[in-house]
């Protein structure tokens, strides 16, 4: 096996180029509002690049873009925006674990669902969000599912939710998920609901701006 580096950096070089040219003019690079994690030779990052994969972060050493550059990019991307992606994807599995609609177990478990949770249920029901419901996803509205996940759990009173966690941990795949329905149901209905907020709480960073930042840690800096 090759002892040396892999040479993939070079395209992350042609990328971080492209993103350059990319950025607004009138915006410098330190006014992005990120939340930045510096990596040490003892983070588990570091150790990862350095001992599995044998990308010392140092390397190249003839300068340019190097593995600790990349790392920190990646690193600042984790922070960002992006996480507002991460949390979208991850609703996006929790949906995909239960009955498809259209077919026969979809068909009887959405039923269920709409019997036990009564109205709050269309907000979710693919007969009433129908195929835009993920579609929201690829047009851009990344908020789109989180918002209506959030308004049917909001809608369900305490005995709603319990029969809508029974019907949810009844659902699952056995084999994977093992264990009491109900239990399993109110981990989905906790899942769904603290990751549809994380997506909310990220989409409000894109209005935010230098100076609201600025205010931000002044104001705290000062109490």
């Amino acid at each position: 096996m090759s002892t040396q580096p892999s040479r993939t950096l070079k395209g992350w070089a042609g990328w971080l180029a492209e993103r350059r040219r990319l950025v607004p003019h009138d915006v410098e690079l330190g006014e992005l509002v990120i939340v930045r994690r510096y990596l040490d030779e003892d983070d588990e990052l570091a150790q990862h690049l350095t001992q599995q994969l044998n990308t010392p972060l140092g390397w190249p050493e003839d300068g340019g873009l190097t593995t600790g550059h990349v790392a920190n990019i990646a690193s600042a991307a984790a922070c960002d925006v992006s996480y507002n992606h991460a949390a979208n994807g991850h609703l996006v599995d929790l949906f995909a674990v239960l009955p498809l609609p259209g077919t026969p177990e979809g068909r009887e478990f959405w039923d269920s669902l709409r019997h036990a949770g009564g109205q709050a249920t269309m907000n979710v029901d693919p007969a009433n969000a129908g195929g835009p419901f993920f579609d929201y996803l690829i047009n851009g509205n990344e908020g789109g599912i989180a918002d209506r996940v959030l308004s049917f759990l909001e809608e369900l009173d305490a005995q709603q939710r319990d029969a809508v966690a029974e019907v949810i941990g009844g659902a699952l795949d056995q084999n994977v998920f093992v264990g009491g329905s109900r239990y399993h149901g109110n981990l989905w209905l906790r899942d769904a609901e603290t990751t549809a907020w994380h997506v909310l709480l990220a989409r409000r960073r894109r209005r935010e701006t230098e100076e609201d930042r600025k205010r931000f840690l002044e104001a705290w800096s000062n109490a």
